[in-house]
């Protein structure tokens, strides 16, 4: 049967509504409150990055920002300071609206993905740059205007040497040649992706003498899609402490190819007293240690044994042909190697 409720139940119930308690019912007691939370979620924006993969563009690009500020520093014999302000994932209309207009625009192809990216450099500090290379202070333009034949070859190679940093900082998760594809002043007719298309914008703070100013890199989702799976903390960490042992392993190879070291091709060994080594003349005979005429020398370097030889003449000089590699080998197996005739290594 249907409880009915009374005036004054339906009076606290008025009470209750107007005064925002919407949480107590009709016996007084307060319903339990919902404490998950709600986020809310737009179809037309999905969001295709993680916070980890967002974390990890972050730390390849400030690699990226440390090498452009020494590279930028010795192009331009200025102090320049860059390093990443943000990393967000919007749409390319979005990033295309919040740019200026004239600015410089370098479209980046991103081999071996598939696709371009988006390096655009803020006037200010486009004009700073130009201007320091032609002897000036580093003052950027007091007008904006588009650039000049002369000023975007310029530029070009400003963008060129900025690439081989964006190579390196990479190198980790692929190896990217980035090439600067052409150069253009107006964000409305660079339409590399749809309008609503995600993209992972990269905003570099850059500061040039006392100019200050912006530059951003924009990869749109369906060029870095291919490698989004490297793109963890866990993958990152890994592949630096790979790189980094190779790395070292390659460089103390190349130091040591040029180290000298002594190399002694060793007949046998014997104690002796000084004085007997004192009183020692030409034509004395010196009787070694459990050493026959046939059995081969060992060949040293430093103190270690690495290889068995036979001893010879080449022309005037006295000689040794190795015949055999040691590893680890004990003076009880000399006499083994020295009847198997190997060849020479």
């Amino acid at each position: 049967m249907t409880e009915v409720l009374s005036q004054d139940e339906i009076d606290q119930l008025l009470t209750a509504i107007n005064s925002g308690d919407t949480d107590t019912d009709t016996d007084g007691v307060r319903a339990p409150t919902d404490t998950r939370k709600i986020k809310i979620y737009d179809f037309k924006r999905p969001d295709k990055f993680s916070k980890e993969q967002i974390n990890t563009v972050r730390i390849m690009h400030e690699t990226f920002a440390r090498l452009t500020t020494t590279a930028l520093s010795a192009n331009l014999r200025s102090m320049v300071h860059v390093h990443v302000a943000s990393v967000d994932q919007l749409t390319y209309e979005e990033f295309i609206r919040s740019i200026p207009t004239p600015t410089t625009l370098a479209i980046i192809n991103m081999d071996p993905l598939k696709g371009n990216a988006i390096l655009e450099i803020d006037p200010a500090i486009t004009f700073s740059i130009i201007d320091r290379l032609f002897g000036g202070t580093g003052e950027g333009a007091k007008v904006q205007h588009e650039l000049t034949d002369i000023e975007q070859s310029v530029m070009e190679g400003i963008i060129v040497r900025i690439l081989g940093n964006m190579r390196e900082s990479w190198a980790q998760v692929i190896d990217l040649r980035p090439r600067l594809g052409q150069i253009d002043t107006n964000p409305q007719f660079t339409q590399i992706v749809p309008p609503n298309e995600m993209v992972v914008l990269v905003t570099l703070e850059t500061k040039v003498g006392e100019v200050e100013g912006m530059m951003n890199f924009c990869i749109p989702y369906l060029t870095i899609e291919p490698i989004i799976g490297k793109l963890s903390a866990q993958f990152w960490y890994s592949s630096a402490r790979q790189a980094t042992n190779t790395e070292n392993l390659n460089v103390l190879k190349e130091k040591l190819v040029t180290v000298d070291v002594m190399l002694t091709a060793e007949i046998g060994k014997i104690n002796i007293s000084v004085r007997d080594v004192l009183a020692l003349r030409s034509g004395d005979v010196i009787q070694l240690y459990n050493v026959n005429i046939d059995d081969p020398f060992s060949v040293n370097i430093g103190s270690r044994q690495k290889f068995l030889c036979r001893p010879g003449i080449v022309g005037k000089k006295m000689a040794v042909q190795i015949t055999k590699k040691m590893a680890n080998i004990e003076p009880s197996e000399l006499e083994e190697f020295a009847s198997e005739g190997e060849e020479l290594l």
